[in-house]
């Protein structure tokens, strides 16, 4: 069992379980109960996503410093009580399940996942790697 990083809308991989959409926004001109068949998500969880403040912040990034306060912007929303539990949740929930979380980005490297992996791995998670893992 494991928690996996994805790309959302992209094709699911077996045994990748439910998949989280850890987006702000749905995605645009799919009606809703065509997400999941669409491979965008099954369940959709905006509080795992940076605020709108830090999205612009992520998408002017141009260099690595640029990244690095994004960064720990993020893991500083990332920090609150009630996003620290859920986080909890998820790490704890991975070593009996199979499920998923993922963004829209094309470039994971440059993609609040990349962070959510980072974090969810730190609380212990079981996380598949495909790519980006130490």
């Amino acid at each position: 069992m494991a928690l996996r990083i994805v790309r959302l809308g992209s094709e699911r991989s077996q045994d990748e379980g439910v998949r989280i959409g850890t987006v702000r926004r749905p995605p645009r001109g799919v009606p809703k109960t065509e997400f999941s068949t669409q491979n965008w998500y099954d369940v959709w969880l905006p509080n795992l996503s940076p605020s709108p403040e830090l999205i612009k912040l992520a998408q002017a990034a141009v260099s690595d410093d640029d990244w690095r306060r994004f960064s720990k912007k993020y893991r500083q929303e990332m920090s609150t009580p009630d996003n620290a539990h859920l986080l909890e949740t998820l790490a704890a929930l991975s070593h009996g399940s199979n499920f998923s979380v993922g963004c829209y980005c094309a470039n994971e490297a440059r993609c609040h996942r990349s962070i959510l992996k980072e974090i969810l791995t730190e609380k212990g998670a079981d996380v598949v790697c495909k790519r980006h893992c130490s």
